[in-house]
């Protein structure tokens, strides 16, 4: 395999899972040679990250809600890779979306960064490990309250 044009494009979380879950559901159709070694190292990388994936909120998300994302992030004047960082993160903070935004401070108001906030909010799926424990946690205070 030989790589042409290493920055020929980046994916999304999304992109890839979806690619992933595509090639595993093709993959079980044609059950070849699972037993070669390149075969087995393959299948372990494409279990692992689908498992990782997963756990993420890309998981939940789909082509629409990807391009509501980007045309809502157009008056933000961020670039192509800052859109992609928070569309693979989903931040909920000022520090995170600081982190992932170049010159932040420069470029984004105190106003601006919580706009941002609560419109990744609105428009991404949350993260379902943190939504699975909300309700556990919402059980547990009520467990702990006197009556």
């Amino acid at each position: 395999m030989e790589v042409k044009n290493a920055n020929a494009a980046m994916l999304s979380n999304y992109e890839v899972f979806k690619l992933l879950t595509d090639l595993k559901e093709k993959r079980k159709d044609t059950v070849k040679n699972k037993n070669s070694a390149g075969q087995q190292n393959l299948n372990t990388i494409m279990y692992e990250t689908l498992k990782y994936l997963s756990k993420t909120p890309c998981s939940r998300q789909n082509p629409e809600i990807v391009k509501e994302f980007l045309t809502t992030m157009k008056p933000h004047k961020l670039t192509k890779a800052e859109k992609l960082q928070l569309l693979n993160q989903r931040p909920q903070t000022a520090v995170e979306i600081q982190l992932m935004v170049e010159e932040s401070e420069e470029r984004l108001s105190e106003e601006q960064i919580e706009e941002l906030i609560h419109t990744l909010a609105d428009v991404l799926p949350g993260d379902p490990e943190q939504e699975n424990a909300a309700p556990a946690d919402a059980e547990m205070e009520e467990a702990v309250q006197p009556s």
